[in-house]
């Protein structure tokens, strides 16, 4: 199994998936990390000469057609892995990310390889309040 998190310095989860500059992908067999990369990453900073609009009356962040696009390409990048752990993201990342069969969780914790950890024992709660 394969889990990314995203993250500004490759050591801890970052707060905001749309602009964190990578992903750090963990292999695991079992409940054991065996191996490590980082892969670049493309968000906010990538889009940034692209408008970002700013969502409709009851509508939530990145849930417009526009940004659907957006998540798919940063869906490829981790498209091999199940998982993506991340300290807050937009509702329509989320909802984009399961769509690519990728299970998103928004957590509190901060260093990424506990994060893994607590995951693998069932024990991180996935913090849907945290979307925005």
């Amino acid at each position: 199994m394969k889990i990314a998190a995203v993250s500004e310095d490759e050591v801890n989860i970052s707060q905001h998936f749309g602009r964190a500059p990578y992903y750090v992908v963990l292999t695991v067999e079992g409940n054991e990390i065996v191996d490590s990369e980082t892969r670049p990453k493309v968000g906010h900073h990538t889009f940034a000469a692209h408008e970002h609009p700013r969502p409709g009356r009851g509508q939530r962040h990145g849930c417009d057609a526009g940004s659907q696009p957006k998540h798919r390409r940063m869906a490829e990048t981790i498209a091999d892995c199940d998982v993506l752990i991340a300290g807050g993201m937009g509702q329509g990342a989320y909802e984009s990310l399961k769509d690519y069969g990728i299970r998103p969780i928004v957590t509190e914790i901060g260093d990424i390889r506990e994060a893994i950890l607590r995951y693998l024992e069932g024990n991180l709660p996935n913090l849907r309040e945290r979307l925005h």
